[in-house]
């Protein structure tokens, strides 16, 4: 495939046209993704997934399905052998990360790039936000030698997975790593590089994802390139919704998700989900609603969101990532707000949610943990105001305190 399909309107269509870049690969590759332009030095485009629930809306059961397959390329990798441990990369990856640890039955740790101490770190040089901490809550988790699963959205050159591995096996030396993506679209010397790393490690390293290709540069970005990168997001409607907020207690024993570690098929983690998504359904207005994750919290609203299944339900999250948003049916992000660091960085950088566009749902739900301020103060006030130009109710359910 080296053009956009014929049937529909494939979402990188827009960037296929004017920034000079073609998707080229397997043919499912235009279902799972579209491109959108962003703004970061080190790469144009952004590839935008269709089932990642980060930048674009999806229904629940739609990701939790695509996390499955992967699962299942995992074990088939692994002969059916059950990892020690999923590891998810921050910040696109950690909902999924936790979904494929779900399907193959193993503990998940997921990457941050909040500050604090890290018992392990490694660098994604091509990101806005460069440096992961692995901060498990037992370090004995990183000193195992069973296989170990690294869960990322898309693999580009695959430097970042080599980095990991690389920084992993130092630590403890294993046999066997499976690297799982949604899609790979590495070009073909970035592929041979891992197996150069597996040969000088004496290690195996095997790579699964859903459907493969690579973004090729065809031509220069042309005159609606630029003016959509000199173009700033608008500001948000004003706010018309009404908030209310949650009075559940998340227990303070049960980890909101896998950034200090979480087990797998863990009831006290699945009861407090349950307790939540009851109270949160008696405060929802309408049939259209969104679950709104918070950065790297985004396996706790995927479960909310899973709970609410009986409404019209679609999950998403906040992002760190400078997208350009283009109104255009063949781009991947049509709408974006934008907002003050909400998530415990102090990094003076803005966060962005994206497709949300105004009126397309009735109730947004706001998921968010400790690290997020206080409501009246900082980033949280400022994405709450937001919201409450989109829909007629923002419900607010902050957990771990």
């Amino acid at each position: 495939m080296t053009s956009p399909p014929s049937a529909g309107t494939w979402t990188g269509e827009w960037v296929h046209a004017h920034a000079g870049l073609e998707l080229a690969g397997d043919a499912g590759l235009p279902d799972l993704v579209g491109l959108a332009v962003r703004r970061n030095p080190r790469r144009l485009q952004l590839v935008v997934s269709n089932v990642l629930a980060k930048h674009v809306p999806v229904a629940p059961a739609s990701a939790r399905a695509a996390a499955d397959r992967l699962g299942d390329l995992v074990l088939e990798a692994l002969d059916g052998a059950r990892p020690d441990l999923v590891l998810g990369y921050a910040e696109t990856a950690t909902g999924l990360g936790h979904l494929v640890a779900d399907r193959v039955g193993a503990p998940v740790l997921h990457s941050t790039r909040r500050p604090g101490w890290s018992a392990l770190s490694f660098e994604e040089e091509h990101s806005h936000a460069t440096t992961h901490r692995l901060q498990p809550a037992d370090e004995g988790w990183l000193r195992t030698t069973g296989p170990l699963v690294l869960v990322d959205d898309e693999l580009t050159t695959g430097r970042t997975l080599l980095n990991t591995v690389r920084e992993l096996h130092a630590a403890c030396p294993r046999e066997a790593y499976v690297v799982a993506a949604l899609v790979d679209l590495r070009p073909d010397a970035a592929r041979a590089l891992v197996d150069e790393a597996a040969a000088e490690l004496g290690a195996r390293i095997e790579v699964v994802a859903l459907a493969r290709g690579e973004v090729r540069v065809g031509g220069e970005p042309d005159a609606a390139v630029a003016a959509a990168l000199d173009t700033a997001l608008p500001p948000p409607p004003a706010p018309r919704a009404d908030e209310v907020a949650t009075t559940v207690t998340w227990p303070a024993d049960v980890p909101t998700g896998g950034r200090h570690g979480l087990r797998a098929a863990d009831a006290a983690f699945d009861a407090a989900v349950a307790a939540l998504a009851a109270e949160v359904d008696g405060l929802l207005v309408g049939d259209a609603v969104h679950v709104l994750g918070t950065e790297e919290l985004m396996y706790l609203p995927h479960r909310l969101a899973e709970a609410l299944d009986h409404r019209e339900v679609t999950v998403s999250s906040t992002t760190r990532s400078p997208v350009v948003v283009v109104d255009d049916p063949g781009y991947a992000v049509r709408h974006g707000i934008t907002f003050a660091a909400h998530d415990g960085a102090d990094d003076g950088a803005p966060r962005f949610a994206y497709n949300l566009e105004p009126g397309r749902f009735d109730t947004i739900v706001l998921v968010v943990d400790a690290a997020t301020p206080a409501p009246a103060d900082g980033g949280a006030a400022d994405l709450r105001a937001a919201l409450a130009g989109l829909c007629e109710r923002v419900v607010v359910a902050r957990v771990g305190e």
